[in-house]
């Protein structure tokens, strides 16, 4: 009888203490000397402050400018969809010095979720970090779909389910099984579980190679267009001032990745100096690469008769280049594949710091002493993309 007793006495409780629970807050010595101390392990302090610029622009440079300048240009802001990038651009800037701000002060992983949870409690810190979860493994398994699409651009096939495998008997557009993003995937998640260093180490290869591939487009498209093609057919801005904030608003999608680096708070060496230069450097390089695109789009071709699809390739296969187009297709497949590194770096750290709160299971936060990375996280996470993905259409730039 005393044991129902206790049982009913603390079912009345249940709403005291889920309220306590909800506005508890920590503070960053206690998010330091207590709860990291759950992930059994310290992650390892490998990265310098290239490695973060590397992150924030590979994290950046996927394949959102080639989706978004040729429809912004052509249906909201004209030849000035570069001012578009660049009113986008201070906007990440802001966020991004709101960032650099909470990881200097609190350099742990986890990103928003770790500063939610500080600030505001862990029922906001909770739903904060589900939602940037469920955005990224979204996200992720759509860009791993769209690799297929570019990959198949860039040797010459403009159907990319000849990659796929078709599996009949399923219902239309659930039946294309895309195993080399499955495929991608799990290479990217058996990477990310060796090492944070030689990832990082691979990304910053693939970001080079990636910015050199911009450097490629937008001196092909300077030295084949005309400067005439700015002010033709409507002059520079023919949606007027209303349609560069649209396209702003748009291209704005384009710069989604810069709060990668603080999630590596952790693994940087000397983070009070390392976090402010990667944060923000990376959102400037990635400003200037963007707006240079843009300009040579709309030089290369008069805005009214950009492609909405495919907008680059397009424009070479209109200036005679029919080859830059299957180079195109190469170097989006390249920037996908550094973007998904990135995202999924990012993601395991949200996790892993979401089980150290004991706000998922508390086997996710686990660090392992070896490598130093969130492996648990990392392999439940690169699952998840490849159950999201495999099937899907929906998860696709198609």
């Amino acid at each position: 009888m005393t044991t129902l007793s206790n049982y009913f006495y603390s079912l009345s409780q249940t709403p005291h203490r889920l309220r306590k629970r909800m506005l508890a807050t920590w503070t960053p010595d206690q998010e330091f000397n207590q709860v990291r101390q759950r992930s059994g392990a310290d992650m390892k302090r490998k990265l310098n402050w290239y490695d973060l610029i590397a992150l924030g622009v590979g994290g950046m440079l996927g394949v959102g400018v080639f989706v978004t300048t040729g429809p912004v240009a052509l249906h909201q802001s004209g030849p000035s969809v570069f001012i578009s990038y660049i009113i986008a651009g201070i906007s990440a800037l802001l966020s991004s010095l709101c960032y650099t701000e909470f990881a200097v002060q609190v350099p742990v992983a986890g990103g928003a979720f770790s500063y939610l949870r500080l600030t505001f409690g862990e029922f906001l810190g909770y739903f904060g970090g589900a939602n940037i979860l469920m955005e990224y493994v979204f996200s992720n398994a759509a860009v791993a779909r769209s690799f297929t699409e570019y990959l198949s651009f860039a040797f010459g096939e403009n159907n990319p389910n000849v990659w796929r495998v078709e599996v009949h008997g399923l219902p239309k557009d659930y039946n294309m099984l895309d195993f080399p993003a499955v495929a991608l995937i799990l290479l990217l998640t058996l990477c990310l579980c060796h090492s944070t260093k030689e990832s990082s180490i691979l990304n910053l290869i693939m970001t080079v190679f990636h910015v050199i591939f911009f450097g490629f487009i937008i001196v092909a498209g300077y030295y084949n267009g005309s400067t005439k093609n700015l002010v033709n057919p409507k002059g520079i801005a023919p949606y007027g001032v209303r349609g560069v904030l649209d396209g702003a608003a748009i291209v704005y999608f384009s710069y989604i990745g810069y709060d990668s680096a603080s999630t590596m708070a952790e693994e940087v060496k000397d983070p009070y100096k390392s976090l402010p230069i990667g944060i923000v450097g990376s959102v400037l390089i990635t400003t200037l690469l963007y707006c240079l695109m843009a300009l040579s789009l709309c030089i290369m071709v008069p805005y009214n008769k950009i492609s909405d699809k495919a907008s680059y390739s397009m424009a070479f296969l209109k200036i005679g280049w029919s080859w830059a187009s299957n180079i195109v297709g190469a170097g989006a497949s390249l920037g996908i594949v550094a973007s998904l590194l990135v995202a999924m770096l990012g993601q395991a750290r949200y996790l892993c710091v979401m089980g150290r709160a004991r706000l998922v299971p508390s086997w996710l936060a686990k660090v392992h002493p070896s490598t130093g990375t969130p492996l648990n996280a990392t392999i439940f996470l690169g699952k998840q993309i490849v159950c999201h993905q495999i099937l899907l259409k929906i998860f696709s730039y198609e």
